[in-house]
């Protein structure tokens, strides 16, 4: 059934592309309505479109709607299996005792910070 689906979604993408590049764009008309007596205005209304613009949305649909099932196919297959009926071993944490001599020893005495008095921060004059 995947197959199937796949081969539709691969053959509308290609019908897809092949339709864009057949169509013309807007800008192709734009130039033939200053003076060349075409029948259409500059940005008028293009009434409810041609074949080709039809079929175009029509493909489009049929590709939205094959991208869609193909992604349910996907979850569908992507659930999890545990029928291996591995035995995945727990990590082994070993946790060690230190001793007294292994600890890092600081001074008895924190160093003590001192700040200048103000008397010795004010320059002296002579």
């Amino acid at each position: 059934m995947e197959q199937i689906i796949l081969i539709v979604h691969l053959l509308v993408a290609l019908a897809i592309i092949g339709l864009i590049m057949l169509q013309q764009g807007k800008g192709a008309d734009m130039g033939a309505s200053f003076g060349a007596g075409a029948s259409q205005t500059l940005f008028g209304s293009d009434g409810s479109g041609n074949v080709l613009t039809r079929a175009t949305a029509w493909l489009v649909v049929l590709f939205f709607a094959s991208s869609f099932s193909l992604a349910l196919l996907a979850n569908q297959k992507s659930a999890r299996v545990d029928d291996l009926d591995l035995d995945i071993p727990q990590p082994v944490v070993e946790q060690e005792q230190a001793t007294d001599g292994e600890l890092p020893v600081l001074d008895d005495e924190p160093p003590v910070a001192t700040a200048p008095s103000p008397a010795e921060d004010v320059p002296q004059l002579d």
